[in-house]
């Protein structure tokens, strides 16, 4: 008697090619991919931004705007069953019934407009359910995905849920039919550390509940050695390497995987330096900062010393934010002093702190909301000396401009480009050159660098150590990331509900946390090793 065939898997890729043609261009962005999904298993897709991880997930669900996109050969297969050259209307039943996806930005996939418990329901009465059922399964769900009182807050906006919740929402809405696959593109990606973990505990916990399987794609190491039991690893579309979790992190083949591991943020030594003698730079003193009844700042005190860098860390709520827009009066703060050169600027007048803004610059975490997408990169970084009219002479500006490009690591030719014609982390680049455009003292980095790759935020941590070292600038650095704090900081402020919890140098801070709300931050930064799966402590959760 003949063996029996075995069993299809649940989703299999086979030789797939995407290209988009644009202006005139072609571009392969997916090139002779292939992999499988099992059930109850999850595999990784790992790659850097325009590896082809995404715009593969995209053609499993059909989500290729045709045109300017194009698959142009190989088999979507789902048990078995060719998606490609499945009728539309049966391959509508198996999207969002048998293959669903949760995406990055769950606000930019939420309508603003109406309840949530009404959008997780309405994909069930797309798909016939009767409206009263929709809604009953809608709050069985949300109570599934772990939030307090669904009933109520089935009829909140997604406006009125944190970053962690409206992810556990876009996953419930995931779940409406207990899917053989679940595709989770960078669920995790902007999460504080303790958020992020339990996020990912959840998407295990669904997993071997249901039985599905999971199909992770992320650029973040220490997501795919906590979550994956194989790894399939893409660059400039292509799969350049594949295998179990453990031999690629500890064996790495590929040069390209061997330069990711590389890259990894706090693999080195820590910062011992010390700040001197030297009088403090900048001294914020009891900083206190209400929001309505909310108390956001809360006596808040710390000391910034010329070419010294302090990290402020802490999650989503906790004032980080808050306190640099207080240092530079992006908010004003309610009491307390901010002193610079000797001067309280909590109480200079508009026009006088107008002066001395060009000293301590910004740079925002979303560099593409923070440059103008209708000037070029010359309008954007020449725009501080138009404002600043004493700085620089007009017929110098475009050799400046050129110098500072230079100087983070852009082209000449980039000038006359727009934001859009960039990477992310060429965006970065380009925020810091126009930081740098007024010869900044003090650049405080508002989660600068937590969306960009590893390779990227290497790069870019290496360019503002550089120019601490060159120019004495001091940092203030506000972040989520505890391995690039590590990397990159002398001293860490850690805050909880507005408040200074616990503070010292790195050292102090990573190896003898006395806080328990610290030591519940470094237990839950997850690691790129296979080997420290689930030893990483979750705080209990509060998503009511």
């Amino acid at each position: 008697m003949a063996d029996a065939a075995p069993a299809p898997h649940v989703l299999e890729v086979k030789n797939l090619s995407v290209e988009f043609h644009s202006a005139g261009k072609c571009v392969k962005a997916v090139r002779d991919v292939s992999f499988h999904v099992d059930r109850g298993e999850t595999l990784a897709i790992l790659g850097e931004s325009g590896s082809g991880k995404s715009v593969s997930a995209s053609a499993i669900m059909d989500l290729i705007d045709c045109p300017p996109g194009r698959i142009t050969s190989g088999e979507i297969s789902y048990r078995g069953r060719d998606l490609l050259n499945m009728p539309a209307a049966e391959r509508r039943h198996v999207n969002g019934r048998k293959i669903a996806m949760i995406f990055q930005d769950p606000l930019a996939h939420l309508n603003p407009v109406y309840p949530v418990g009404w959008q997780i329901a309405e994909a069930m009465r797309v798909h016939g359910m009767p409206a009263a059922a929709a809604k009953a399964r809608a709050i069985e769900l949300m109570a599934r995905v772990g939030l307090k009182d669904p009933a109520a807050r089935a009829k909140a906006y997604p406006h009125q849920f944190s970053g962690g919740q409206r992810q556990r929402l876009m996953i419930a809405m995931a779940l409406a039919y207990d899917p053989d696959v679940l595709i989770a593109d960078e669920p995790t990606t902007a999460l504080d550390v303790t958020v992020q973990l339990q996020i990912l505990r959840l998407l295990q916990q669904l997993r071997d509940e249901t039985g599905m399987g999971l199909l992770l794609i992320t650029h973040d190491l220490g997501v795919v050695a906590e979550m994956a039991e194989r790894v399939i690893v893409m660059n400039a579309g292509e799969v350049v390497e594949t295998g179990t979790t453990r031999d690629v992190f500890k064996a790495p083949r590929h040069p390209y995987t061997q330069k990711l591991i590389g890259a990894v943020p706090g693999q080195g030594g820590m910062r011992t330096g010390s700040v001197g003698a030297e009088p403090p730079i900048l001294e914020v003193r009891k900083l206190e900062k209400y929001f309505g009844a909310y108390h956001a700042l809360r006596a808040v005190s710390f000391d910034l010393h010329a070419g010294e860098t302090v990290a402020i860390v802490g999650e989503s709520g906790s004032g980080k934010s808050t306190t640099a827009r207080a240092i530079l009066r992006l908010d004003d703060a309610d009491s307390g002093e901010v002193i610079y050169r000797g001067r309280d600027l909590t109480t200079l007048s508009d026009k006088e702190m107008f002066a001395l803004r060009r000293d301590i610059q910004m740079v925002f975490q979303d560099p593409t909301q923070s440059l103008n997408p209708r000037m070029s990169v010359f309008q954007i970084v020449s725009e501080a000396w138009r404002i600043h009219r004493d700085i620089l002479p007009k017929e110098r500006w475009r050799a400046r401009v050129l110098e500072l490009l230079d100087l983070v690591g852009l082209k000449p030719d980039h000038a006359d480009r727009y934001p859009h014609q960039f990477s992310g982390g060429q965006r970065q680049r380009i925020a810091i050159a126009r930081a740098l455009a007024v010869e900044p003292r003090i650049i405080i980095c508002d989660e600068a660098v937590s969306a960009l790759d590893v390779s990227v935020q290497g790069q870019v941590i290496r360019l503002l150590d550089d120019l601490r070292h060159r120019f004495g600038v001091a940092f203030i650095f506000i972040a989520h990331d505890l391995p690039v704090v590590r990397d990159f900081a002398d001293r860490v402020i850690v805050m909880k509900d507005g408040a200074i919890v616990e503070t010292g140098t790195v050292a102090q801070i990573f190896e003898a946390p006395v806080h328990p709300y610290t030591r519940a931050l470094l237990a839950a930064s997850l690691e790129p090793d296979p080997d420290l799966r689930g030893s990483h402590d979750p705080r209990p959760e509060e998503v009511a």
